[in-house]
């Protein structure tokens, strides 16, 4: 078994995404997510890859659309404001039918907010990444393992599906140091071969490949539309994903995702130790959203609690999930704001003791 490191979350999801043949990293610092840049700003040129930071965050992701249309791995990281720079050149990739990976380590707002750990971006990378009919994977980690495991997963999906990825982490999750493990693999760098799309040269031996998101024709574009969300409907019939705990014979569910879940969590076994009948379910993808893990999670319930430092993005996506069977209630903070445990348990105490 490979050696654990202790590693910064920032850093441990770099050398991932190394690991996992990312060739080409484009960005621009912003905290709390800037020891990705330079981690791989290091990392990168010793290992064949390309570091490159662009005059601004819509540079970037137009640098990251170029590279994905050759076939190579590439990723660019940011933090709120910086990923609403990016959202037309995300468009535009998903518009492409590009595969990439990008990181979102976020941080209160709205504007430039502060730079405190939030949840406040789940409805702009889950509903609205950009303009147009399209989805992005959303993968929430809660963990600095978590970090650095989804970063594989994430250029995985993205290849296959040939759509982005976004890694939705915390400024908690960035900063915070854990100990980290890596597979004992070999680093190799991606390349294109396999991805018959690629405009990476033809040498007459395929048709031209051209890459485009324009499309003047109504109909041609329905179409186009059409068929991507075909392949959406895969997705979600195949790859959503919770971790539940403790729901079998629950009274309150508490739904809760990324470090806020860790937090609630704490909370939720102190409430057991109390004879609380209370369980967490965790979602890990937020797109697709793990609707039936969640509905089953909570079948038994009599109450749903939702916890996220937001003012409440998360919960009509539960409603939905529930079909709206149950009451559905919530707790958070923000702006910065991390619950406590403690916080969260006593609005446990609240719900149990009102069934």
């Amino acid at each position: 078994m490979a050696e654990k490191t202790l590693m910064k979350g920032n850093e441990a999801l770099a050398e991932a995404a190394i690991r996992s043949g990312c060739k080409c990293f484009f960005g621009y610092p912003i905290t709390p997510q800037t020891e990705i840049s330079a981690y791989l700003s290091k990392r990168m040129p010793k290992v064949g890859g390309t570091f490159l930071q662009a005059e601004s965050e819509v540079a970037a992701i137009n640098m990251v659309y170029g590279c994905a249309s050759s076939g190579i791995r590439c990723m660019t990281s940011s933090s709120s404001p910086g990923i609403s720079l990016k959202t037309e050149g995300i468009s535009y990739i998903a518009g492409a039918d590009l595969p990439c990976v990008i990181i979102n380590v976020q941080r209160g707002g709205p504007g430039l907010g502060g730079i405190q750990p939030s949840q406040s971006d789940y409805w702009q990378v889950t509903h609205a990444l950009g303009h147009g009919d399209f989805h992005a994977l959303v993968y929430a980690p809660a963990s600095v393992q978590e970090m650095a495991d989804y970063v594989s997963k994430a250029f995985d999906m993205a290849d296959k599906y040939r759509m982005p990825a976004v890694i939705l982490a915390d400024g908690l999750l960035g900063q915070m140091m854990e100990p980290v493990c890596f597979p004992d693999t070999e680093i190799k760098m991606s390349d294109a071969s396999n991805k018959p799309w690629a405009t990476n040269g033809h040498g007459h031996k395929r048709p031209h490949n051209i890459v485009n998101s324009l499309y003047l024709k109504p109909d041609q574009l329905e179409d186009i539309v059409r068929d991507r969300f075909e392949r959406y409907e895969e997705v979600k019939a195949n790859h959503s994903e919770a971790v539940v705990d403790y729901c079998d014979d629950a009274d309150v569910v508490v739904v809760a995702y990324g470090s806020t879940a860790r937090l609630a969590k704490s909370a939720v076994e102190q409430a057991r130790k109390q004879g609380i009948k209370v369980g967490i379910v965790r979602p890990v993808t937020l797109w697709p959203f793990p609707v039936q893990q969640i509905k089953d999670a909570c079948k038994n319930a009599k109450k749903v609690l939702v916890v996220e430092m937001s003012m409440g993005q998360m919960i009509d996506d539960v409603k939905l999930a529930i079909e709206c069977s149950k009451p559905v209630h919530f707790y958070g903070r923000t702006g910065g704001v991390i619950p406590k445990p403690a916080e969260i348990l006593a609005e446990i105490k609240k719900l149990g003791g009102n069934l």
